[in-house]
């Protein structure tokens, strides 16, 4: 069965600013939890632990919403999440220690992954989803760059790391001033089987359609937690491959856009497996760039970069293939999110001390993995579908 399709404008701008707003944090990580470590807030071994407790916690919001609550109630649930969001943003500047802000953040995490779930619900439900997740990724990708110069140039320099966190708030509130003033396009989302993963049968291609995107997830989230170490190692100064890393937010957000236009034109399991082709040999190649390569590594990350984002869009077009209800969609950013977090947690316990020489190998797999799972997204009956 089709979900009700809903396309009012209204309802497609505060899906992406909600969810743009979400998922600033992701984007901001490197740059805040740096400046709490800098200040003594958190030890060197509590940053990553905090960082993957959010990351997961925000996994966790999308599978509680899609899995149990009703869009029914969309409107106050954005608008107490984001709220939630605000208040743990603000406590954050109150507290010190590696536990403390664990918690903390895993509970703005949680609320955060609640206001994706309110931003998917809108998407999965617009006439091209594709596109409009697509047109979410470049303009997330923008609003994290924006902020980290915003943070990095003008509010940490003059009201420290808890001026950052105070902004992440203040536009947290924002988002629930939004979902009100919305109330009425947002009215007519509706489920129209079940909620997602309710009632919905566990099919080969279904499963095989999220387990392929968290693989995906886990590829670039294993190589990229690392680019820093493994830019140097290639022959990088600290300033230059932090301008490297940088740069390459511009290949994710044109890749993304060109991924947007392409969605509808291109096959979606040939690209996704070129997609795997390109990430995993990407990876591979930063093997040949130690002492030296640094061309070649500039390179290898522009090819990965620029594929991160073309992709996304197509995990969706992936999604609606095997459930044109749209249940399997809605929950991709959960894949995705727990991808991201897998991935470095793996990379990490093959590092040992400062030798990261085993990271890309780690990617590579993750890549290979990714590539032999998409022919299970097929389906049986429609194998030339594509």
């Amino acid at each position: 069965m089709e979900p009700s399709r809903y396309t009012g404008r209204g309802a497609q701008i505060l899906a992406i600013a909600v969810g743009s707003v979400a998922l600033l944090m992701l984007g901001l990580q490197p740059l805040l939890l740096g400046a709490l470590l800098e200040a003594g807030h958190v030890t060197l071994e509590g940053v990553g632990l905090v960082a993957m407790g959010e990351i997961v916690a925000l996994g966790a919001g999308v599978l509680i919403g899609d899995m149990r609550l009703s869009v029914r109630h969309l409107r106050p649930i954005t608008a107490l999440a984001a709220l939630l969001a605000a208040g743990m943003d603000l406590l954050t500047t109150q507290l010190q220690g590696d536990l403390a802000l664990g918690l903390v953040r895993a509970g703005a995490g949680l609320a955060e992954g609640l206001l994706v779930w309110s931003t998917t619900a809108v998407i999965v439900r617009a006439s091209t989803p594709e596109r409009l997740a697509g047109l979410f990724f470049v303009i997330q990708t923008l609003a994290q760059a924006l902020l980290g110069l915003a943070l990095a140039h003008l509010v940490i320099p003059t009201a420290g790391w808890r001026g950052g966190f105070e902004l992440l708030a203040v536009l947290a509130v924002g988002v629930a001033t939004l979902a009100a003033l919305f109330a009425r396009p947002l009215g007519p989302l509706t489920p129209t089987a079940s909620q997602a993963g309710v009632g919905m049968t566990w099919t080969r291609p279904r499963l095989g359609a999220l387990l392929a995107v968290f693989l995906q997830l886990a590829t670039l989230g294993a190589f990229w937690a690392y680019a820093e170490p493994l830019g140097t190692r290639a022959g990088f100064s600290p300033v230059a491959v932090q301008t490297l890393i940088a740069a390459g937010l511009g290949m994710q957000v044109l890749g993304g856009s060109v991924g947007t236009w392409l969605v509808k034109r291109l096959p979606i399991h040939a690209t996704l497996l070129v997609c795997c082709l390109a990430l995993g040999l990407s990876a591979f190649g930063v093997v040949r760039t130690a002492h030296g390569g640094t061309l070649l590594f500039t390179g290898l990350c522009a090819v990965f970069t620029f594929t991160w984002l073309f992709m996304l869009p197509f995990q969706m077009g992936l999604a609606f293939r095997v459930d044109g209800s749209g249940q399997v969609a809605a929950l991709v950013p959960a894949a995705q999110l727990f991808g991201s977090a897998f991935g470095p947690l793996v990379a990490s316990l093959m590092v040992t001390g400062d030798e990261v020489a085993p990271v890309p190998l780690v990617a590579t797999a993750f890549a290979v993995l990714a590539a032999l799972t998409l022919p299970l997204t097929r389906l049986r009956r429609r194998m030339a579908a594509d």
